[in-house]
């Protein structure tokens, strides 16, 4: 038997990061981590892409546009307290066509009115600092984007909130409720004071366990890059395409990595079981039939867009499609380097079961003793520190 004020599940960026919030409120708690893997930070904190986002993409009155602009200062400050690698490479955001110019000004409204640093680069100026990238007319350039290693930085923060006087245990799964206080894990049973979900792509069932977010399910989505490790085509920056604000894929883009490489993607495309990576490791027949049946809900009516963005996903697994998408975005690069295909991630994305929307936005609900974090959903690696500073003063 054991027992702790505040019970942790999920030993990922949010996990850890509200046991570093807890502990700097109040030193004197006991905070217990406890993580299904064998180390922390394995599935979406792991494997993402590292690029610490800005925050000019979202709506001044959401919770994104906050988190994301202070959790950037935050990521940025906690690896150069570390020592932890930084590549201050920004962004630059191009447009394909003359229609997409609005798409950037829409862009640079939000970021003003998020104030965010965010700057107009002609065509020229663009040639001049980024050659690589193509636009129509303008672009927009964002000096404060950066990428770092997440797998480092996770690594950092656990050693961190352990000297903080956490504990992290590992290899030990949630398997279900037990009590009003006690939940039963693959190593015991564990007694708590307050449990906080942050369980990321099992978030949902844990809470349906607490009679909390009934109204939601996750919908598995598999981001995959191409690396070219030597970077032939000396890509000094990233470039993004003007998203579609109607979803939250940023849709495909050059990243720059901590270590120089340089990727092209990631795809989209809708995993049918939560640790869906490779072939049918992590298989497990009653999630697949119920996720499953959700996807091919989405498709038929095609909410948001589903099937189009389906159909449009599942063809970037040839590979020649998938450059000549990125393509679009620079001028006479040389591709030649690009032939591995990175790490799957499996990015977790809330669906409201009864509006078959895609939620957008972090959501959080409390019952009784119990926290969950239903949605963290990308950039929640750069959001981490503020939302869950946020978390632990609105909820704990």
């Amino acid at each position: 038997m054991f027992t702790t004020d505040y019970l942790i599940i999920g030993g990922g960026i949010i996990g850890l990061s509200i046991a570093k919030a807890l502990k700097e409120q109040n030193r004197n708690v006991s905070v217990r981590v406890i993580e299904k893997e064998p180390h922390v930070g394995m599935h979406s904190s792991g494997r993402n892409s590292g690029v610490l986002h800005a925050g000019f993409y979202y709506s001044a009155d959401s919770l994104k546009a906050r988190f994301t602009r202070d959790g950037n200062r935050a990521m940025h400050s906690f690896c150069q307290e570390y020592k932890l690698a930084i590549n201050r490479c920004g962004k630059v955001v191009v447009a394909q066509n003359e229609s997409e110019i609005a798409g950037l000004e829409e862009l640079k409204r939000r970021a003003d009115a998020n104030k965010v640093e965010l700057e107009w680069l002609s065509q020229e100026e663009l040639n001049q600092r980024f050659p690589e990238a193509k636009t129509v007319h303008k672009a927009l350039f964002s000096p404060t984007t950066s990428t770092v290693d997440p797998e480092a930085v996770i690594k950092q923060l656990a050693l961190h909130v352990r000297e903080l006087g956490v504990e992290i245990v590992t290899n030990c799964a949630y398997e279900e409720r037990v009590g009003k206080d006690a939940i039963l894990t693959s190593r015991g049973i564990y007694f708590f004071g307050t449990l906080i979900n942050a369980a990321g792509l099992y978030a949902d069932k844990i809470a349906h366990d607490f009679k909390v977010g009934e109204n939601y399910t996750i919908i598995p989505f598999k981001g995959i890059y191409l690396k070219d490790s030597l970077n032939f085509m000396n890509l000094t920056t990233n470039i993004y395409p003007v998203p579609n604000l109607k979803n939250p894929f940023l849709g495909v883009h050059y990243t720059l990595t901590v270590d120089k490489s340089a990727k092209i993607g990631p795809t989209a495309i809708p995993a049918f079981w939560r640790e869906n990576y490779k072939g049918f490791n992590g298989f497990n027949p009653k999630e697949f039939g119920q996720i499953a049946w959700y996807e091919a809900k989405l498709f038929a009516t095609n909410a948001f867009g589903f099937r189009n963005l389906a159909l449009e996903e599942i063809q970037k697994y040839k590979m020649s499609h998938f450059l000549k998408l990125a393509t679009a975005l620079t001028k006479g690069c040389n591709h030649k380097g690009f032939k591995e295909w990175s790490k799957p991630g499996i990015r977790a994305q809330l669906l409201n079961k009864k509006t078959l929307e895609l939620v957008q936005d972090f959501v959080v609900e409390r019952k009784d003793n119990s926290v969950h974090i239903l949605n963290a959903v990308s950039p929640a690696f750069t959001c981490a520190f503020e939302f869950t500073k946020w978390v632990v003063k609105t909820y704990l």
